[in-house]
């Protein structure tokens, strides 16, 4: 299946271990990053492109090889997003993309992963990144928006399909957000999700994203989508109770919190995904 016209083949960029800060810090500086997300992509059968969205371009890995399927989309984490509690990084590209190496472990017909915003993609080609944008403004109307955008272009993919969207720890709360303004998602899954981040900030003891919209405030958006949110009890990041705060304010006729044994935030999901994908979000 040929690619829309504004799919274009993504050239790639040459580019402490960290305290893990609400998701953001993960990995080593002196990972290549590019070359680690083909190495996880790659096996998967996980094709490079870029999406143009306004303001930014987004870096995609896919595998679409059924029209008349659904498709899954993965979005990814904050990524490198601090160097330390006071200090932002210069790239957010995450170290080790644990959203696409859920992608690359999801057998499915359609899979898409889509980075967010700065990640991945080459400064020249989005002169509207700055650290704000993976900092306190990550998700801000206009992030929103351009992930609306690349879901759009996703979505033409395959005409009259529905959206399986699924947020990894900071994706959790852009793919709640995404959802909350579309027709066409017909379930929400989150792991590790970062879906109240204003209590997750007074958590950490932080302080809160300065012109970031709220999931939490759209969780009577989404009230009516199948969705599970995957947390796990030993993750010192996004503790279960955010996912809980979360099913309790969309109600819990179609949302479900499951805490799963054994991962911590970035560790130890990828392995148990395809089980865990198994189980399908309903509304009871």
């Amino acid at each position: 299946m040929p690619p829309l016209p504004r799919f274009h083949r993504a050239r790639l960029a040459r580019p402490l271990a960290a305290l893990l800060l609400l998701g953001g810090l993960a990995g080593c500086a002196s990972l290549d990053r590019d070359a680690n997300a083909e190495a996880i992509a790659a096996p998967a059968g996980l094709k490079r492109m870029l999406i143009r969205t306004d303001p930014f371009w987004l870096t995609t890995f896919a595998r679409l090889s059924d029209p008349a399927r659904p498709v899954t989309v993965y979005i990814e984490g904050d990524g490198l997003a601090w160097q330390s509690r006071s200090e932002p990084s210069r790239d957010p590209t995450p170290a080790e993309a644990q959203g696409l190496a859920l992608a690359a472990a999801d057998p499915g017909a359609n899979v898409v992963y889509l980075a967010r915003p700065c990640q991945f993609t080459a400064r020249a080609r989005n002169p509207s990144c700055t650290p704000a944008y993976w900092t306190g403004r990550r998700f801000a109307p206009e992030v929103i928006g351009s992930i609306g955008q690349a879901l759009d272009q996703i979505a033409a993919q395959a005409p009259g399909q529905k959206l399986h969207l699924v947020g990894y720890s900071g994706g959790g709360a852009v793919a709640v957000l995404a959802a909350a303004r579309r027709q066409d998602v017909a379930s929400l899954r989150t792991v590790a999700g970062n879906l109240d981040p204003a209590e997750v900030s007074r958590l950490h003891q932080v302080s809160p994203l300065d012109g970031s919209l709220d999931p939490l405030a759209a969780a009577g958006a989404v009230a009516r989508i199948p969705q599970l949110h995957f947390n796990s009890a030993t993750d010192r990041v996004i503790p279960p109770a955010i996912a809980e705060r979360f099913v309790a304010a969309t109600g819990p006729a179609c949302a479900r919190a499951v805490t799963v044994p054994g991962p911590s935030h970035d560790r130890g999901w990828t392995e148990r995904w395809r089980g865990l994908l198994a189980t399908e979000p309903v509304c009871r």
